[in-house]
């Protein structure tokens, strides 16, 4: 596999990403409605670009040069604190290893970065990736519910771990 930074002429790439990764994984946790809504919130062209302008780290991870995920992290110097906002793959990719192999190399570029941890919020159904988080170390350190936009809420347990330096 393969893991290379994002550029503005992936933003196409990214969206048919998300749209496909998102369908699959939030069926069963989210409306049709919320999903849509949340694709066209976090992953508009405009919106890709101006994290990709704005220092946020997006990765394409490929597999025999076709693409099998993606995600994305921001640093928040002010706490050492890295975020990773999205961390996704292609439902007829997963239980491959990708995900775990995607994970620890954003720890491995959170930890370069100078962050001392990386922290994650995650659906609170969501216990698949719940259970990729604690393996890899983190723990639930809150929860957080909050309103999206368009009556929408997200529910998510965040999730936190050290980086090694």
């Amino acid at each position: 596999m393969e893991i290379g930074t994002a550029r503005i002429e992936d933003i196409s790439l990214l969206q048919q990403l998300a749209d496909e990764t998102w369908r699959a994984s939030y069926a069963h946790m989210l409306t049709l409605a919320q999903i849509d809504y949340m694709l066209a919130w976090m992953y508009g062209a405009e919106t890709i670009a101006a994290e990709l302008a704005g220092g946020v780290v997006w990765r394409i991870a490929r597999a025999e040069k076709e693409p099998v995920g993606y995600y994305s992290w921001r640093l928040d110097a002010d706490d050492a604190r890295v975020n990773l906002n999205k961390l996704y793959v292609l439902p007829a990719r997963q239980r491959q290893g990708f995900g775990r192999a995607m994970l620890e190399h954003a720890l491995r570029g959170a930890g370069a970065s100078g962050a001392r941890e990386m922290s994650l919020n995650v659906n609170k159904q969501n216990a698949r990736a719940q259970r990729l988080y604690a393996h890899a170390g983190f723990r639930i350190t809150g929860e957080v519910v909050f309103e999206i936009g368009a009556g929408f809420v997200m529910d998510d347990f965040v999730m936190t771990r050290g980086l090694a330096q």
